[in-house]
């Protein structure tokens, strides 16, 4: 029971740090810009499939293929805030949901336009399974959450670090004395989009490696997005990252001693309850 139960944490930390990197890319742009971006989604989607299509192309393993995904994505994120989100950010916020809403359904069809209808497993070269007595890891599962991490503390550290990270820092927290003290919104909504996405495309690899990617399995991974984020606190980077991890333990939990049908319910009563006994979630993002 005990060896059972490590195991089942275990596996929810790797699922949890790819939610986590989902949620993240959520946060910072309702955290800085106000917007719920459902797209987020068909944006990882697009990057699973841009992986495996460049690994057969050029022959590459995932990790190398990988890396120009994302700077794809992350060009992709800088296009759709300036041609969808960018025209309606001073008009009502329904403008901004409606957008959404669409642009959703444009990447979706655009994936099925580009990639086809398959369900698509992105193949790894870590087949191995660890063993520590009597409990065992797939290798894949622990290069899963080291990237995870790492981008994770990359992120941290771009945000902490560097001068743009500064700015986006400071029109979250005030846009308009961001904008008196000379910082350009403009350039660091485009920025915002372009981390947001960026880690996006790499969250729908790994769950292209992990299990699979498909058409219509982005609606999933932002319900469990948005889980997070209220579960952590909107807007909250460290709230997004405990969230994450949580959401994935408490998933894998229920699959390994209840039923794995009842796993993808555990967001949805995780997202009500969180709402009913702490609105402003686990850790409120300063201001």
């Amino acid at each position: 029971m005990f060896i059972e139960l490590i195991q089942q944490i275990l596996n929810g930390l790797v699922v949890g740090s790819v939610y986590t990197l989902i949620a993240l890319g959520l946060t910072v742009i309702f955290g800085i810009l106000g917007i719920a971006h459902f797209a987020h989604g068909s944006v990882a989607m697009f990057g699973g499939y841009l992986t495996h299509a460049l690994m057969q192309r050029m022959g590459v393993n995932i990790l190398l293929a990988m890396v120009p995904a994302m700077l794809v994505g992350a060009l992709l994120g800088m296009l759709i805030e300036r041609l969808a989100y960018r025209p309606v950010r001073a008009g009502p916020p329904i403008n901004a949901f409606i957008v959404a809403l669409g642009l959703t359904m444009v990447i979706e069809k655009l994936n099925l336009l580009l990639f086809g209808v398959d369900q698509v497993v992105l193949p790894t070269p870590f087949g191995r399974t660890l063993e520590w007595g009597e409990w065992a890891m797939p290798e894949l599962r622990i290069y899963v959450f080291v990237i995870a991490v790492l981008l994770v503390l990359a992120l941290t550290l771009f945000m902490h670090r560097t001068w743009m990270g500064a700015s986006i820092r400071a029109v979250a927290q005030n846009r308009s004395a961001a904008v008196l003290m000379g910082v350009n919104v403009n350039r660091v909504s485009s920025i915002v989009f372009a981390l947001s996405s960026a880690l996006g495309v790499a969250a729908g690899v790994l769950i292209g490696a992990l299990f699979a990617i498909a058409p219509g399995v982005s609606g999933g991974l932002v319900i469990k997005g948005f889980a997070v984020l209220i579960l952590g606190g909107l807007g909250s980077i460290p709230g997004a990252i405990v969230g994450g991890l949580i959401l994935g333990v408490s998933e894998a939990l229920a699959a390994g001693f209840v039923s794995s049908a009842y796993k993808d319910v555990i967001s949805f009563v995780i997202m009500i309850a969180v709402l009913l006994l702490r609105p402003e979630g686990l850790m409120r993002r300063k201001t």
